[in-house]
């Protein structure tokens, strides 16, 4: 089943025998997962908590542990009530559904972020939203004289469509887990407010700018009218996500997540997990920040004409390198295998997941089950295969 995702996911790669096998002529295999931070498994705490949940049927709106993450939420995130979602894809399909009431309105978003591009149009297909793509900037932002002109555009035109919504994302995956500054997000609600338009924060990776910046969530969701928060991204559970708003926003939002099949019974079992995920944020989170930044320097510092990185561009806990003189495919099948000349050379057999972004890059994503250690591992792979790969 890995196997045939694994092709799906990048044509023609062959993931090798030895993410499975124990050793290679010996050595122990080490493999060093770093495809996504959705990769991660609930470690001792997060399976007792989810094994003792006092749970009750939340499509009732009886869950008492569904209820504590909840109201612990909303006060993290600043907002007046939140509600408890299996993913952030349906999350931001709410959020979007409950601000564009009309269908044919239309929304603004970066045409790489995360909804436009990998939520399978869903504010289309199934909303009957009209989406407005706008160019991203490097840092993941968008322009704004571009964002007032297509603000501006329609403004009470009878023949363009009404644009109801503009949608962010923070931290922004496509640009490499960049962090939207928070005087960025006050002059784009000031633009889309003076202009009839509210504000959905796609947040699934929050808690990931929170620590960056150094202040408290609340303080990156204050300019926005709605967020989605993702728990089984960086924070490590195994499912869920949230909505986050008003009062009246959550209670349309009940009833839409009703309608999309989100309406779950015993959940306490997977809001447990989520809590856990929660306490552990501020310990966890800086050490992926800082195992990101360790490999990008090191990569830096190998000065390969194919490999290269920019160390201030790492905000978090990705890193985009970008690949020159063979297709990223190539090397993430490289990267992946594993050969007697490496064992010999390195004295490990050690095996990196990776997965091409773009045409020239691939990006890689730091997370809770992969260590210090086993970033410096992927590091000495990298120098490996870049060596063999000198011509």
């Amino acid at each position: 089943m890995l196997r045939r995702l694994a092709r799906a996911m990048v044509p023609g790669l062959r993931v090798p025998w030895t993410r499975w096998s124990r050793s290679w002529a010996g050595v122990p295999i080490q493999v060093v997962d770093l495809r996504s931070d959705t990769v991660t498994r609930p470690g001792p705490a997060m399976r007792r908590a989810m094994a003792e949940a006092v749970v009750g049927d939340d499509d009732y709106g009886e869950d008492p542990t569904v209820h504590e993450l909840q109201e612990k939420a909303a006060k993290l995130l600043g907002v007046e009530q939140t509600l408890f979602v299996p993913t952030n894809t349906m999350a931001n399909l709410i959020s979007v559904m409950g601000h564009c009431r009309r269908r044919g309105s239309q929304v603004l978003l970066g045409q790489e972020c995360h909804l436009h591009v990998y939520e399978q149009g869903g504010v289309a297909q199934i909303a009957g939203v009209h989406s407005n793509p706008l160019p991203d900037m490097p840092h993941g932002t968008l322009d704004l004289n571009e964002l007032e002109r297509a603000l501006t555009r329609g403004f009470g035109s009878p023949y363009h469509p009404v644009c109801e919504l503009v949608c962010l994302e923070n931290t922004h995956s496509s640009a490499g887990g960049r962090v939207l500054p928070i005087d960025y997000l006050r002059q784009v609600c000031l633009l889309a407010h003076t202009h009839g338009a509210r504000i959905h924060l796609d947040g699934a990776r929050l808690m990931n700018a929170a620590v960056a910046l150094h202040v408290p969530p609340a303080s990156l969701v204050e300019h926005c009218d709605s967020v989605s928060f993702c728990f089984s991204k960086g924070l490590g559970a195994p499912v869920g996500a949230l909505v986050g708003g008003s009062k009246d926003f959550i209670e349309e939002a009940w009833r839409l997540r009703k309608a999309l099949g989100g309406g779950m019974r015993q959940a306490g079992v997977l809001a447990a997990a989520a809590l856990v995920g929660l306490a552990e944020a501020e310990e966890v989170l800086p050490k992926d920040h800082e195992n990101a930044q360790r490999f990008a320097k090191g990569l830096q510092d190998l000065a390969s004409p194919i490999c290269s990185v920019d160390p201030a561009t790492v905000e978090t806990n990705m890193v985009l390198v970008q690949v020159a003189g063979l297709p990223p495919a190539e090397l993430c099948q490289r990267l992946q295998a594993v050969s007697t000349e490496e064992v010999t050379w390195t004295g490990c057999a050690v095996s990196v997941l990776l997965f091409p972004w773009t045409e020239h890059s691939v990006r890689i994503v730091w997370h809770r089950d992969v260590s210090a250690q086993d970033t410096e591992l992927a590091l000495r792979k990298w120098e490996f295969v870049l060596r063999q790969l000198r011509p």
